[in-house]
């Protein structure tokens, strides 16, 4: 028999959205996003125009309103912009007054759970930006008629696949009115969701899908792979974490590439560099990544979040964020219309532009950035305060009742050092700060006010200072970073460097596409050969790292960071298609003369080589998952 669910289980809550502001570079990126595509969008696409069935009209009434508030919400308040608040106010509105009598809400012309789990987080996020006390009797009118649905009209298709949003959101419900009957209805939830986690690691297909089923989705398969956490969030069983853990390393071994993740060009596509990933999966996944963290309190799923914001984020737009792709690819030698060995996807999926391939990540985009700025910190259940993730912020919150500031001063990922300033009144509070040492860092130092301190990470990969916090405190944590060798098939190589993968780029020739629609559309060609061999890898770790100023626009060419690696050209190596040949095999012999050149970020690089074959001897390097 199943023990009646009595708590939620776990470790930190999330900060509300405008709790945490960017600042520095990732300002600059959150506000490149607001006055581009998502600020703009209303009036360059009909899907999310006045016509919208989300506004009451008789357009797109599915998914793509939703969506789009998903990001607008977050992105207004973690910039505190006035006016993009004012322009989601309309949807929280018509929203708001939709419900019927027996709670049901949104848009008459479909009764579909899944365009609603999504509208229902955007409401979550107004609520905690706000206080606005309509949102949680509003959502326990909606799990009432969900209750009383669910038995005879569970839970199918998208809804079935993606159920653990509604669980997440059950659980804020439960939080915000304590009604115990809440934890019954997402217990039902769960039940009724995809069991991903026994899938991924018993069932997965192990090649290119061929067909479309929800379980080969890509964007499925991100968003399934926090229905472990959701498991935990209602049972408290660790096991679910040993699964998801298992569900990941089943996904790396079939379908991961260089940069950790795995591919899904429609759907999931294999481990060759060429490979596409959807747009919509990156953003999915980090929102899956910072729900992993939030419940299990690993500091791995940090660095999970920060390798796709850092590296596949950037890389799906272009630097101003004007137009995206629908598939990225690892490797990628041009952007174009043209024939991919792709699972499923039109022509056009490659190109930057408004709506290439299909809409969905038109809409769905917006979430990236200003959910990774509002996922950078969260709370601990003793009240502790967490670094998730690092880049240049502010953190105004309370702890037990005494305002607490928390200013992250860094260039990171482009440089290795996170200055941190608490400020707390003076007699202060105490509390513990826990400060996520990645996985990958070797050497980690940390000064508190000029005072060296062990790093001695506890299991959890955070380490903790626990004291008093009054007046003004300084901490300076150094994280360095040296080039390290990801081997892949064929004893060909990928390079990283801290969060970053670092690639080839051969240059870039943009082309515009005259009368695209939107904000504009282009394609881009290199200016030089690409076919790269990395040659000396016993030597990587002592490559020359050069840093530079974080460009204005912050993922643009630059030099930022910089890898001077050592490589040749490879005579034989060459394209397939508009996409790169299968690097030959490695050591390769027939090779041009050994001499430097350089790596660049992957999210700086539109075109890129990010696997390389490996000139002279073979390294006993074995392939790694890296996450």
């Amino acid at each position: 028999m199943t023990l009646p669910i009595t708590r939620l289980h776990a470790a930190s809550t999330a900060l509300p959205p405008g709790a945490i502001r960017p600042r520095g570079w990732l300002e600059r990126q959150l506000l490149l996003q607001a006055e581009n595509i998502t600020g703009q969008l209303e009036e360059i696409w009909p899907d999310v125009g006045p016509d919208s069935g989300w506004l009451g009209g008789t357009g797109e009434s599915w998914e793509r309103g939703p969506y789009y508030l998903d990001g607008l919400v977050p992105l207004a308040h973690a910039l505190g912009d006035a006016s993009l608040i004012a322009r989601a106010q309309p949807w929280i509105e018509w929203m708001l007054a939709s419900q019927r009598a027996d709670g049901f809400f949104g848009p008459a012309s479909t009764e579909d759970w899944w365009p609603r789990m999504v509208a229902a987080k955007v409401l979550v996020q107004h609520a905690e930006a706000t206080g606005d006390e309509r949102v949680a009797p509003f959502l326990l009118r909606w799990h009432r008629y969900q209750r009383e649905n669910l038995p005879s009209r569970p839970l199918s298709d998208w809804g079935r696949a993606r159920g653990a949003e509604e669980v997440l959101t059950i659980a804020w419900t439960h939080r915000a009115t304590g009604e115990d009957w809440l934890l019954e209805l997402a217990a039902l939830v769960q039940e009724q969701t995809f069991d991903w986690n026994t899938y991924l690691t018993t069932e997965l297909i192990t090649g290119q899908a061929q067909v479309f089923t929800h379980s080969t989705h890509g964007v499925n398969v991100a968003q399934g792979l926090k229905t472990g956490a959701t498991a935990h969030l209602l049972d408290g069983d660790p096991a679910h974490r040993d699964r998801t853990e298992a569900a990941l390393a089943a996904l790396d071994r079939w379908h991961g590439q260089a940069h950790g993740w795995f591919s899904g060009d429609e759907w999931l596509g294999g481990r060759e560099a060429t490979a596409g990933i959807e747009t919509c999966l990156v953003v999915e996944m980090m929102h899956t990544a910072s729900t992993l963290s939030r419940i299990f309190g690993d500091a791995i799923h940090g660095d999970r979040l920060e390798s796709l914001a850092y590296n596949l984020l950037p890389a799906s737009s272009d630097p101003m964020m004007r137009g995206h792709h629908y598939h990225q690819q690892g490797t990628q030698l041009e952007i174009s219309v043209a024939r991919r060995d792709w699972s499923y996807s039109s022509d056009d999926a490659n190109i930057l532009g408004l709506e290439p391939h299909f809409g969905c990540c038109t809409a769905n985009l917006h979430q990236g950035w200003p959910k990774f700025a509002t996922s950078l910190w969260a709370r601990d259940a003793d009240d502790g305060l967490r670094a998730v993730a690092y880049a240049p912020a502010t953190v105004s919150t309370e702890v037990r009742g005494v305002p607490v500031r928390i200013d992250v001063e860094t260039d990171y990922p482009f440089e290795d050092a996170v200055r941190i300033t608490v400020h707390a009144p003076e007699p202060g509070v105490r509390f513990p700060l826990r400060l996520r040492v990645p996985s990958w860092c070797e050497d980690p130092a940390l000064l508190v006010d000029g005072v060296q301190l062990a790093v001695r990470s506890g299991g959890d990969g955070h380490v903790e200072i626990d004291r008093e916090w009054s007046g003004e405190v300084t901490l300076e944590l150094t994280l360095p970073m040296r080039p390290r060798i990801v081997r892949r098939e064929r004893q060909a190589a990928a390079v990283h460097l801290g969060p970053l993968v670092m690639v080839a780029s051969p240059g870039e020739i943009w082309t515009e596409v005259p009368g695209a629609p939107g904000l504009g559309e282009w394609t881009v060609h290199p200016r030089t050969t690409w076919n790269w061999a990395l040659a000396d890898l016993e030597t990587a770790p002592d490559w020359a790292v050069r840093r530079g100023p974080v460009p204005e626009v912050p993922f643009s060419l630059g030099e930022a960071a910089t890898v001077e690696a050592t490589g040749a050209r490879v005579r034989q190596w060459g394209k397939d298609g508009a996409s790169a040949a299968v690097p030959p095999a490695s050591p390769v012999l027939d090779h041009g003369p050994i001499h430097g050149f350089r790596l660049v970020p992957y999210g700086t690089a539109r075109l890129r080589v990010m696997e390389f074959p490996v000139v002279g001897a073979w390294s006993s390097a074995d392939n790694q998952q890296l996450f």
